[in-house]
């Protein structure tokens, strides 16, 4: 997961309006001063996000059959299944990311600005290649299984946003040179993406119909 200064990434229905449409909402709600602490607003903008994105999440894929878990278009596109797959494999790394954020003396803490994440999980215009080690696994045995280890990983991650103490303005995440606070949320809005696609997936003339 990669995040330029322009929107960029890569790893249909009225649902998917308003989601998309709330994110833009919370677009204008995330402007706020470029230095720490976090507020407890920003707190209540993220698990918000988080929330969107893990029930978004739960309803484009519960109820998919074998058939259309497993559609792939092309021989170079990932399955809904791999998606999910894909989110489930980077859980532990991204939250690796979040807890080795190393506290910043002073000033800012990275060069990302809250705008910039938001539009990422909005815009695919751009796609971009997963790392070896963040591609899916393919031993997920179906999409229940996925779901069950993403809810754990979901819990886990908003409990700690809603409970740190940690000050994740001032925390630095070297790999995206951003602070804690855009990190957590980067990890919703990548989430975020892959819902897209997998709604991409599920538009495809040829996507079965049961």
């Amino acid at each position: 997961m990669r995040v330029s200064t322009h929107p960029a990434g890569e790893c249909g229905g009225a649902m998917g309006a308003r989601m998309v449409s709330a994110a833009f909402v919370m677009v204008a709600e995330a402007i706020v001063a470029a230095t720490p602490p976090m507020t407890e607003l920003e707190r209540q903008h993220l698990v918000a996000h988080m929330q969107m994105t893990a029930s978004w999440l739960e309803d484009e894929v519960s109820g998919l059959s074998a058939a259309q878990a497993s559609f792939r278009p092309s021989p170079a596109s990932w399955t809904i299944l791999e998606v999910l797959d894909h989110i489930v494999v980077v859980g532990p790394i991204y939250w690796k990311d979040l807890q080795s954020a190393k506290p910043v003396a002073e000033g800012r803490a990275g060069r990302m600005n809250d705008i910039d994440v938001l539009w990422y999980g909005i815009d695919r215009t751009f796609r971009e290649t997963a790392l070896r080690s963040e591609e899916p696994s393919r031993t997920l045995k179906d999409v229940q299984s996925g779901l069950m280890a993403y809810r754990t990983q979901h819990a886990k991650l908003l409990e700690y946003v809603r409970t740190t103490k940690d000050d994740l303005r001032s925390r630095l995440v070297e790999r995206q040179n951003c602070d804690g606070y855009q990190w957590a949320l980067l990890i919703s809005t990548h989430e975020q993406r892959h819902i897209l696609q997998i709604r991409e997936l599920k538009a495809h003339p040829e996507y079965p119909k049961h």
